[in-house]
């Protein structure tokens, strides 16, 4: 009898919580990168940062602009999606939303990234999601 390889759960390593902050979520979509071996080693190590970037559609392709790699350099990288993936994404956005990058994971072989179709959100609903966040931190104190 082999043994059997567990599964390891996909390892987030990086996530642009400022996205979930400043827009309104919806579908998610995962995209593979095209990286070279230096940029793979960073993410890796967990140099990476989301923060600031975001997705543009150029000649029918999918890019990741500003991804912060290593000490201050920001890149533009290729995202692998499927030409039916593409296509939604640019009606989505001809429609007014924005594709936004969400989580970084890659546990395993691949470095994946998740891309959300998002919406903006005003300033009033800013202050109401930090209104609920702060309610929801006080009920937890209270419960224990």
């Amino acid at each position: 009898m082999g043994k059997k390889k567990s599964k390891k759960p996909s390892d987030n390593i990086a996530v642009n919580r400022r996205a979930s902050f400043d827009y309104k979520l919806g579908e998610e979509i995962q995209t593979g990168m095209v990286l070279a071996g230096p940029e793979v080693r960073l993410i890796r190590d967990h140099h990476v940062q989301l923060k600031g970037s975001f997705v543009t559609l150029r000649d029918g392709e999918l890019w990741l602009n500003n991804l912060t790699l290593g000490p201050d350099t920001a890149r533009n990288i290729k995202l692998l999606a499927t030409k039916h993936q593409i296509r939604t994404l640019e009606k989505a956005k001809q429609n007014g939303m924005t594709i936004v990058p969400t989580k970084l994971f890659g546990g395993s072989r691949y470095i994946k990234l998740n891309i959300a179709l998002a919406e903006g959100k005003k300033k009033y609903d800013k202050r109401l999601s930090i209104k609920k966040k702060d309610l929801d931190r006080e009920n937890k104190r209270r419960m224990f």
